[in-house]
């Protein structure tokens, strides 16, 4: 039985302040200048993603500091 993927921290605080937001996850991958693949793995903690998560605290408006711990 294949396991169920499960969300980073990062990933888990992405998601929620998405759905604070009422924001896709599409909309966030175009406007941190990825593909919604490429964040998907970077929430599952496939990928660092080290390159966007600066983009994704401002778009999200989190603290990048707080971000990084948990990333």
């Amino acid at each position: 039985m294949q396991r169920k993927r499960q969300l980073t921290p990062f990933g888990v605080l992405v998601k929620k302040t998405l759905v604070e937001k009422g924001m896709t996850q599409v909309k966030l991958a175009e406007k941190v200048g990825t593909s919604n693949k490429y964040l998907n793995l970077i929430i599952y903690g496939d990928r660092s993603g080290e390159k966007y998560i600066n983009g994704i605290a401002r778009v999200l408006g989190l603290d990048l500091e707080e971000l990084k711990k948990i990333a």
